[in-house]
């Protein structure tokens, strides 16, 4: 069974393209080594590839000599990190992936989309975008890139997109991050957006992430989301910004039991309804409402139709003001 530890790693470092300003500086378009079959070992950057074969990326491998094959299969690449990007924000581009990915970088797992047998779940249609942790990159020397993939039908592999190396502009520094597990129901209940709810036996979520792929397949509808956070004196003397990324489809949100925003219309029309998936949530947090050195209740109620549920992607936590106007700016 997934670890809760694993999930939250899932999701942690996946964004998709549209959400991120990236400047190229690796190109990994064109001859990958390539094996089929399923073994972990092959995640390792010492591991001996001599004897794979070679495949163009992107491309179906049935359009690469493995015509008609569904299942697993590997990619491994090697390549030099310059050592003038260790001080840059770095993200790696992996394009569309038929069905699902768990990828590796010189044997450290950043990241993956969809879910292997026997829960299996395809993830075909999400654009692969993974944040580079610079202490997993060797800068100045060779840096080894495994990507598992699982094939259900059809096409499969690394179909589609640019895949490489990209610096990042448009970065936050937070003062407070909030990605990680919170708190998960379904259902919709006022008293949920309180600071005296029992929410022990709430499910973990992992945030960023879809909640179809974390136990609630096909739900639409209403969720809350809940998370304890604990501001210093220091920090709430600031002017606070709660960043929440891009929720899918609608939300409201409390701090400490008062509403502090929402991006769309409640109660849901669903004759009328309008999706904000792709709007990036930024709510202004009154300082009045903050206790200092105590525990502080985020609740957030969401409502989706259709796939991708939840808080799904971008930013999770707390800004100065001053940060995020610099943020908005480099967005711009």
């Amino acid at each position: 069974m997934t670890s809760l530890r694993y999930m939250a790693m899932l999701f942690m470092f996946a964004m998709p393209a549209c959400a991120l300003n990236l400047n190229k500086e690796i190109d990994l378009g064109g001859e990958w080594l390539f094996e089929i079959g399923d073994n972990l070992d092959y995640a390792s950057p010492d591991y001996n590839d001599n004897k794979w074969e070679k495949i163009n990326v992107p491309g179906a491998w049935e359009n690469e000599g493995f015509p008609g094959y569904d299942g697993y299969g590997w990619y491994r690449i090697s390549f030099i990190v310059p050592r003038e990007l260790s001080n840059k924000v770095l993200y790696l581009k992996l394009g569309q992936i038929d069905d699902v990915d768990r990828v590796y970088f010189n044997g450290r797992f950043i990241g993956g989309k969809g879910d292997f047998p026997p829960n299996y779940q395809t993830a075909y249609d999400i654009y692969r975008v993974y944040e580079l942790p610079s202490n997993f990159v060797s800068f100045g020397k060779k840096n080894v890139l495994a990507v598992r993939v699982y094939d259900n039908q059809g096409s499969g592999g690394i179909i589609h997109g640019k895949t490489g190396i990209y610096s990042r502009e448009d970065v936050i520094d937070l003062q407070i991050d909030l990605s990680g597990l919170w708190r998960f129901k379904t259902g919709d209940k006022p008293e949920w957006a309180g600071t005296d709810i029992d929410d022990s036996r709430w499910h973990p979520m992992p945030v960023p992430g879809n909640w179809e792929q974390h136990n609630f397949p096909r739900y639409d509808g209403f969720a809350w989301y809940r998370k304890s956070v604990k501001i210093s004196k220091s920090i709430a003397k600031k002017k606070l910004i709660l960043l929440l990324g891009r929720i899918n489809d609608i939300d409201q949100v409390f701090f400490n039991g008062v509403e502090i925003g929402h991006t769309g219309d409640f109660p849901v029309d669903e004759k009328n309804f309008h999706s904000h998936k792709d709007e990036e949530r930024a709510y202004f947090i009154p300082p009045y409402l903050i206790r200092p050195n105590e525990n502080n209740i985020i609740a957030v109620r969401v409502y989706d139709v259709g796939k991708n549920g939840g808080i799904y992607s971008g930013y999770v936590g707390i800004a100065s003001r001053s940060d995020y106007l610099k943020y908005s700016k480099k967005k711009k």
